[in-house]
């Protein structure tokens, strides 16, 4: 689904990614692993066409997503707060993004009833802006709002940051559910290796922009990059 060549950003004459040749297949779900600064944001952000490579390119269903725009049809994404609309309260924001996928109120209502549980009584009924909720209920929104455009590919960054231990467990049932259910393509970053071990079928390790380890994730894979990290 996914193709990687020749890739490469630098900033300030540093190299920030440099990967020679990467795929991700249809349904796989994958995490990204590495130390701050190993490039994985800056790689999403590649992806997401968000920057621009400076070498290389990336290919969604074989078309550069810098060149063309039909991967955002079947592309959801939920980065940081910067992709939330701060001043909408929760409700608000689902029903535009609802709209920008030919989704009714009442279908955003239906869509939001099976939340219930993910959103823990926090989010909804609230009569509060997004910028007035926690770090961990921006990202409730951001990360249910991605779900809820029906990707093919869903690229999340720290999903499990600031989450509390009930909600990154529901979070991770989502995401088997997606992969099981809808045969979803799910892009992770972390920092936890025991949840991306737990949730996803392959690990990506980078380290400075370079991919040290793809992973097929087993009952190893774990002790394995803790021994990498540990070193």
């Amino acid at each position: 689904m996914i193709e990687i060549k020749n890739l490469k950003k630098i900033y300030a004459g540093r190299t920030v990614v440099n990967i020679e040749s990467l795929v991700f297949g249809p349904g796989e779900t994958i995490g990204l692993v590495g130390n701050n600064g190993a490039g994985k944001t800056t790689l999403f952000r590649m992806l997401l066409d968000l920057i621009k490579p400076d070498f290389g390119e990336i290919l969604s269903k074989e078309a550069n997503v810098s060149r063309q725009d039909q991967w955002k049809n079947y592309t959801a994404s939920y980065l940081d707060e910067g992709f939330l609309i701060d001043y909408l309260t929760p409700e608000e924001y689902f029903i535009f993004i609802g709209s920008l996928h030919n989704k009714t109120v009442a279908h955003v209502n239906d869509y939001l009833k099976r939340y219930e549980e993910f959103f823990n009584e926090e989010i909804l009924a609230r009569g509060k802006y997004i910028r007035d909720f926690s770090k961990g209920n921006q990202n409730k929104i951001g990360i249910a709002a991605a779900i809820m455009q029906d990707p093919e590919l869903l690229v999340l960054d720290e999903p499990f940051a600031n989450l509390d231990p009930t909600t990154q467990i529901r979070l991770k049932t989502l995401i088997r559910n997606l992969k099981q259910d809808h045969h979803v393509t799910t892009l992770i970053s972390s920092h936890d290796l025991n949840h991306v071990t737990d949730v996803c079928d392959r690990i990506i390790l980078m380290e400075k922009g370079i991919i040290i380890k793809d992973l097929r994730t087993d009952e190893n894979t774990l002790n394995e990059l803790e021994a990498y990290f540990s070193e």
